[in-house]
């Protein structure tokens, strides 16, 4: 279930994490790649292969990482999953965190998640990624209010923070920029089914929750040391995010990057599957990366072109064009040599 803390036991907690972030980050610098490097996204740029297909199409194209598929890895082992990674040359560089969404639910569901924390934790320190990520909703569930769903989401957050910090492991928070996901307009799978009853009341309208990359990282600040932000373009570009957003927040919290590119449109019409390839829209990847050159941030950069622009393209051919365009991007912004 959740559990609050009050403000002696946040600060206590916090200065407590300071020494096991120092630890973590030192971990996990000795494991990545020196920099800034590109990191294969399967399910964007490798599309309809399996693991670990995926992890041996990364390295023979030329990535440095793959951003990993939990179940397969498991499924594997430790052992085999280092031992292919070692075998290929690249690092295994962050996986969504295993279902059930430990956000979602009532107390009783939380706890029930919060029982095999520690073993997921374990499992990813001992496959060396020590990262994880997780989308944040946009909305509040039923109309909450914010406030109430900042606590309960802040003080779930600080009770998984406080079990990742003893293996080492972070936790990344995605959040959603687009204007469809707070109106409510974003969660998909809503065709076909019942008809709706036309004699009911209309639903009340949807409560924004967290949406841009300030709101996240004061979130992340408020859980725990070692939880941060996965810092996607498509999402900081369209929810007003400012080069001055990157350079205010500590680089520290910033754990992973996902790249794209948009085409000019007005907010109410973007989807989340209209995604370009790096350097073929408008959004300012040169300012976004020189931000983060200048906080001295390091890590994963993984091309996440969602939507059709892949589409009828081999897996590989898809695999070698989101590592081109990354690469012309970082080194255009003067990151990557």
């Amino acid at each position: 279930m959740s559990v609050p803390l009050n403000r002696r036991q946040f600060l206590e907690h916090a200065s407590l994490g300071v020494a096991a972030l120092a630890a973590s980050q030192s971990a996990f610098a000795a494991q990545q790649p020196a920099g800034m490097f590109i990191s294969m996204a399967p399910w964007a740029t490798a599309r309809g292969v399996g693991w670990p297909d995926q992890a041996r199409l990364a390295a023979k194209v030329g990535y440095k990482g793959i951003d990993y598929a939990w179940g397969p890895a498991k499924e594997a082992g430790a052992e085999a999953t280092r031992a292919l990674m070692k075998e290929l040359g690249i690092v295994p560089t962050i996986c969504n965190l295993p279902t059930p969404n430990p956000l979602n639910g009532d107390d009783a569901a939380f706890k029930a998640r919060m029982a095999t924390m520690a073993d997921d934790a374990a499992l990813s320190a001992a496959f060396g990624s020590r990262k994880f990520q997780l989308v944040l909703s946009a909305t509040t569930p039923g109309g909450q209010p914010k406030e109430e769903r900042w606590k309960i989401v802040r003080d779930r957050l600080a009770a998984i923070s406080e079990v990742f910090v003893k293996h080492d492991v972070r936790l990344s928070l995605e959040f959603l920029g687009p204007l469809v996901f707070r109106s409510g307009r974003g969660g998909g799978g809503r065709a076909g089914g019942a008809a709706a009853d036309p004699n009911a009341p209309p639903p009340a309208p949807p409560v924004p929750f967290v949406w841009t990359l300030a709101e996240t990282a004061a979130l992340c600040q408020e859980a725990g040391p070692n939880i941060g932000v996965t810092l996607d373009v498509w999402h900081w570009h369209h929810s007003g995010g400012t080069v001055a957003d990157i350079l205010a927040t500590p680089r520290e919290r910033i754990v992973h990057l996902h790249l794209s590119d948009a085409r000019q449109m007005p907010p109410a019409d973007v989807q989340d599957n209209m995604r370009l390839l790096p350097g073929e829209g408008i959004i300012d990847l040169t300012g976004f990366f020189q931000a983060l050159r200048k906080i001295g941030w390091q890590g994963g950069v993984a091309c996440e072109t969602i939507g059709p622009r892949l589409d009828n393209i081999a897996p590989e051919e898809q695999a070698r064009l989101g590592l081109e365009s990354t690469t012309a991007v970082m080194k255009r912004a003067g990151v990557l040599a």
